[in-house]
């Protein structure tokens, strides 16, 4: 099932998309009031069944779409996790031993369709496709052979980034990743039960049409498996989640001259399987 938050009227809720129209589960389940408390083998049952007698509510045009999950616990990103984005900078390292981790705020993305916003402060706005993780069941020390049964659904990021603000301190990229509305997350949650596998999902991002990258989870190094124990050793994961598990090459910023986005120029970001994400851009008017 496709699972959205949207909101209607100043309502927000959560429910499902079909084919015919929306579901509002959040009325019809109110045991579960956010979507992630959904994600569970106890009360995915209970959506279907509300979904299988095919009873719609509002028609997709008349809903705004949230970000699938509004407010996570933790946005948890994976840098340089596909085995040729470490050799696309030139630095002559080895494969990283251990995936590098960083954290996103919730704001710092739009949902599908919303306007990503270039900032005033810096020119260098790039895109970053990305399959996230939704964790269904939570958990800490997951084991690898154990990592299916913790995710509750695939969705899409992008993962916008102002290169010029990675490197203001020398360790971190806090900075370049957070600011606000520079990213994207949605359309919706493809629940685990839909996906045939984790191992080769191909992973698109195109910009005003043009592919820019093309790639698949069979060339990342640090599998999803690997993910969800490696972060389940120092934190609890909790239902709802996100984990953004690493881009393909091609982002602008590997081209010559690299290639930033600029306001007008459209992004989708594809995943096999989920959907498609697409934002445009536009210049974020200093307050």
């Amino acid at each position: 099932m496709k699972l959205i938050s949207f909101e209607v009227d100043g309502v927000q809720t959560y429910g499902a998309v079909t084919d015919e129209g929306i579901i509002d589960l959040g009325i019809r389940m109110r045991k579960y009031p956010l979507l992630q408390d959904i994600l569970t083998k106890e009360a995915l049952p209970k959506a279907q069944k509300i979904i299988d007698r095919g009873v719609t509510d509002f028609e997709k045009e008349d809903i705004e779409l949230l970000r699938p999950i509004p407010y996570p616990e933790k946005i948890v990103c994976i840098g340089v996790n596909y085995g040729n984005r470490n050799e696309e900078y030139k630095d002559g390292s080895d494969a990283p031993k251990f995936p590098s981790v960083f954290m996103r705020t919730p704001n710092s993305l739009v949902p599908h369709g919303e306007p990503i916003m270039r900032p005033p402060e810096s020119e260098q706005l790039d895109y970053e496709g990305e399959i996230v993780i939704v964790i269904g069941k939570g958990g800490r020390r997951i084991g690898k052979e154990n990592f299916a049964d913790h995710i509750g659904g695939l969705s899409i990021m992008n993962e916008g980034t102002l290169r010029d603000w990675l490197r203001h301190a020398k360790f971190n990229v806090t900075q370049g990743k957070n600011f606000a509305a520079s990213g994207s997350f949605g359309p919706w949650i493809v629940t685990a039960d839909e996906i045939a596998g984790y191992d080769d999902i191909t992973v698109k991002t195109r910009v005003n049409d043009e592919t820019r990258q093309d790639d698949t989870t069979a060339n990342i190094i640090f599998d999803f498996s690997y993910i969800i124990s490696y972060l389940s050793t120092f934190m609890e994961l909790k239902p709802g989640d996100v984990i953004a598990t690493g881009t393909p090459t091609g982002a602008g910023a590997r081209f010559d001259p690299p290639k930033w986005l600029v306001p007008g120029d459209e992004v989708e970001v594809e995943i096999y399987g989920v959907g498609t994400l697409r934002n445009t851009i536009e210049d974020e008017l200093p307050a």
